[in-house]
């Protein structure tokens, strides 16, 4: 792709605005491109609905006067002077932010590793449509599918250009392909859906569509007929890994250096604290090759290693850049992601690492539960840790998977939640966010 190799002349850019905001009367500058070319194929009942295509190059530039600080953005093809000048001008007439400033130069990556997040594979508009009817086909091809949400296939390269006043300047691009589709079972008020999906930084190693679309269908006709059950305390839920991720997410959030600065999480207080289970350890890499969230640095040309986030159910780390650590008393870990003006913190390929049991020996082992596979609603509040989302999934009776549920919801707060995970061996590091299938005791279950 022509994104890959263009982008020393957008890293020359950069470095050129980056110096003239100097010349303007700028302490400290960086420039940032945001790099973007996705195409994406939507199909439903064997037809053709969308196409779409999108290419953007977004420079932004980050000025510093002193403790003042101001960010303006422009398209390609701008005169750089004027805009640097603006810039500058603007941060003089800013107020003062304590924290604000570049990352310290001693932190600044001065190599970086070759992460093999690009793949140069042109996927035609053609061949797009050809995985999303092939993937919708297989789904509708289940018995007992009578319908389909539709289909998707998808292509796209993104990365970053940066340059800082301190010297940093460099770029990297990372590919991401992917196929989904939705199937719908039964028929009129006795209907149900799902989905399934797969997502690859190279299209090689892409799920086949056909094997993705009978996912879906299959798991759309076992939820049919579902049942409810009544409302009991001190129930034992086992998340599948799909809804397991979504769990990690929120601790990702929880443990995030901006929401501690603005004591909105639960965990803002607990560093050094036991916050799970015995065993349980999470990480954080963003240098795993070929990883689905790896970056050679971050928004601030930081270049952070691994981190053991939680090893042993004991925090150890925040995700921090440089001005959240300053306002924490601390430095940054290379989590800086750009937002705007501001530089804020994220994680990178995150993961809740496995336990040693399979998912077939954790649910045996409950007897009597609650497997969910979807999860409705937003029902989390980080700063109290409390907990409550609709769920539907399938009942576990005598340590096997029994029959559908529905129009259920699941309750308790996140603080005690953690304490009381079991882990199973199957993490699927496909995603930027990783986790097995786990099962948390003593949840509530709000039925009939």
């Amino acid at each position: 792709m022509s994104a890959e190799i263009d982008s020393g002349a957008l890293e020359a850019r950069a470095s050129e605005l980056v110096d003239l905001a100097r010349k303007a009367g700028a302490d400290q500058a960086d420039a940032v491109v945001v790099r973007g070319r996705s195409r994406s194929v939507s199909v439903r009942l064997g037809k053709v609905e969308a196409t779409e295509s999108s290419e953007s190059d977004d420079f932004s530039l980050r000025v510093f006067v002193g403790r003042q600080v101001a960010s303006v953005s422009a398209n390609p093809g701008f005169d750089l002077k004027i805009l640097a000048e603006r810039a500058v001008a603007m941060a003089k007439a800013s107020p003062e932010d304590p924290f604000a400033g570049l990352a310290e130069a001693e932190r600044i990556a001065r190599t970086y590793p070759d992460l093999e997040l690009y793949d140069p594979t042109e996927v035609s508009a053609e061949a797009l449509s050809e995985a999303a009817l092939e993937a919708e086909a297989a789904a509708l091809a289940v018995p007992g599918v009578t319908n389909s949400s539709g289909a998707g296939a998808s292509s796209g390269v993104g990365g970053l250009v940066l340059a800082t006043s301190h010297g940093f300047s460099g770029h990297y691009m990372g590919t991401r392909f992917g196929v989904s589709v939705s199937a719908i079972a039964g028929e009129g008020t006795k209907m149900e859906r799902d989905y399934d999906y797969d997502s690859k930084l190279y299209h090689a190693e892409l799920k086949a569509p056909g094997d993705i679309g009978r996912r879906a269908g299959e798991r759309a006709v076992k939820r049919l007929s579902p049942r409810q059950v009544p409302t009991q305390k001190n129930l034992t839920v086992v998340f599948d890994p799909r809804m397991a991720r979504g769990l990690a997410s929120q601790i990702a959030g929880a443990i995030n250096g901006g929401s501690v600065a603005r004591k909105t999480t639960f965990l803002r207080d607990k560093m050094g604290q036991q916050i799970m289970a015995s065993g349980i350890r999470i990480t954080d890499n963003p240098l795993v090759v070929r990883g689905p969230a790896s970056r050679p640095f971050d928004g601030e040309g930081v270049s952070g290693g691994p981190l053991v986030m939680v090893e042993d159910g004991v925090l150890n780390h925040w995700f921090l850049s440089s001005a959240i650590g300053r306002e924490l008393g601390l430095a940054t870990n290379g989590r800086g992601v750009r937002g705007g003006p501001t530089v804020g913190a994220a994680s990178t390929n995150f993961a809740i690492e496995p336990g040693k049991v399979t998912p077939e020996d954790l649910i045996r082992s409950i007897g009597t539960g609650f497997y969910v596979t979807e999860l409705i609603g937003q029902g989390v509040n980080l700063l109290t840790g409390e907990y409550s989302r609709g769920a539907s999934g399938f009942w576990i009776e005598n340590g096997e998977i029994a029959y559908p549920v529905s129009e259920v919801t699941i309750a308790s707060n996140l603080k005690d939640m953690l304490m009381a995970i079991t882990l199973a061996n199957d993490v699927d590091r496909s995603f930027g966010t990783a986790a097995p299938t786990l099962a948390i005791e003593g949840m509530t279950l709000a039925g009939r």
